[in-house]
This record gives C-alpha cells, sequence and structure tokens, in this order.
C-alpha cells in the first residue's frame, strides 16, 4: 500500500517527464523550421575566348598579293628601268603594296632597311621612298610622275639622297597604317639613284638590297 508521501512522489516524477517531453518537442519543431526556411538559387555565367590573328601580304604590281614573311621569300622588287645597267644620273622605281591578310586584325607598318651586299655599288647609289595611292592600274602607281607628286611630308617614308641602309620614318611621323581584312593597302614607290656625281670606279660593282615593312597589330 502506497503512503501518501511515495503518491506525491511519483506524481512529480510523471510531471518531469512531461515537461521534458514537451520541452524536447519543441526543440525538435524549432530545428525542423530553420532548415525549411533555408532555400537557395544559383545563377551562372560563361564565355569562350579565341584569339585573333594579325598577319600583312605584298605586292609588287599593286595587285597580287601573298605573303614574304622571311629575307629568303622576299619579293623581288620590279624596277621600271632594270637596274642591271645603272649609269649616272639615272633614277628607278619599284612598287611594293602591302596590307592585310583577310582574315586579320589592323595595324600600322614601319620601313626597315637590310644591309646591303655585293661588291660595293651600295656605296655610290642612294634611294627615297613615298607614299602613293594606287592608279586605275596598280602596277602604274609607281612612276616618276606619281613619286613626284607624292611631295607632302606625310608621304615621305625616307627622303630622297638617302643611303641604301637609312630605315624609313616612324609610323608617327609618317601615318602608315593598315585597317582590318585587307581593308586599305599602303603603296611604297621606292626609288633608286645613280647620282651624276658617280665615279669611274663604280663601274660594274653589284648591289643587293632587302627592304623590310615590319607589321604591328592595333
Amino acid at each position: 500500500m502506497q503512503t501518501r508521501r511515495a503518491m506525491r512522489e511519483a506524481k512529480r516524477l510523471r510531471s518531469r517527464r512531461i515537461r521534458a517531453v514537451l520541452a524536447g518537442g519543441l526543440v525538435f519543431g524549432v530545428g525542423a523550421a530553420m532548415t525549411l526556411a533555408a532555400w537557395n538559387d544559383s545563377e551562372y555565367a560563361t564565355a569562350t575566348f579565341t584569339a585573333g590573328r594579325f598577319d600583312i601580304v605584298g605586292a609588287t604590281d599593286g595587285a597580287t598579293f601573298s605573303s614574304h614573311a622571311t629575307t629568303g621569300a622576299a619579293a623581288t622588287l620590279s624596277f621600271a628601268v632594270a637596274p642591271t645597267a645603272m649609269v649616272p644620273g639615272t633614277t628607278t622605281y619599284a612598287l611594293f603594296s602591302v596590307k592585310t591578310a583577310n582574315p586579320s586584325g589592323a595595324g600600322t607598318l614601319q620601313l626597315t632597311a637590310g644591309t646591303p651586299s655585293g661588291t660595293g655599288l651600295a656605296t655610290h647609289l642612294t634611294y627615297g621612298v613615298r607614299l602613293v595611292p594606287t592608279a586605275a592600274t596598280p602596277s602604274q602607281s609607281c612612276t616618276a610622275a606619281t613619286y613626284a607628286a607624292a611631295s607632302a611630308s606625310t608621304s615621305i617614308v625616307v627622303a630622297d639622297g638617302s643611303a641604301l641602309t637609312t630605315n624609313g620614318a616612324a609610323t608617327g611621323t609618317v601615318p602608315q597604317a593598315v585597317t582590318a581584312n585587307g581593308g586599305n593597302q599602303l603603296n611604297y614607290c621606292v626609288a633608286v639613284t645613280l647620282p651624276t656625281t658617280a665615279v669611274n670606279a663604280a663601274q660594274g660593282l653589284t648591289m643587293t638590297q632587302t627592304w623590310q615593312i615590319q607589321g604591328t597589330s592595333t
């Protein structure tokens, strides 16, 4: 038979268990509510990049362009007066046109003179280079007349009377810009002169010169 004291202890014990269960339920209930509130979403972006190219091509007739990327593959200039029998007072002209390939980005050009080879004629020759317009017949763009007409300072790449080793003017001095994808061409008219003052010792001498047109992308 339980005493009154034992009954009171049992009642207090049951009350504690009920409160513990209720408290646990509240804890679990709060935890469940916080998990449901943690929704999320994402956005993504991507891109693929491809490098472009820069390429220039040249032509000795103002029309038939191809690549001459090394000294070994240099284009042979076609001078109006054959440079094989020059006499004092002779000036001969040759065209070299340059533009960007298609496809290619835009850029600027710079003429650089190489070191002449041969038996010494280079020391007796002088030269000049001017930018000339494209004629209706491209091969006729570089003549004595077109060269003389291109007398503006912005057309003179190499001044008349320069030594064969003289480099062209900087692109900032003489604009030498070529647009993308062959949009325009620059016509370099090269004039080589054996001055009237050439001495007898120049007879029979030879000279070979290679010029470089260096292109830089912009």
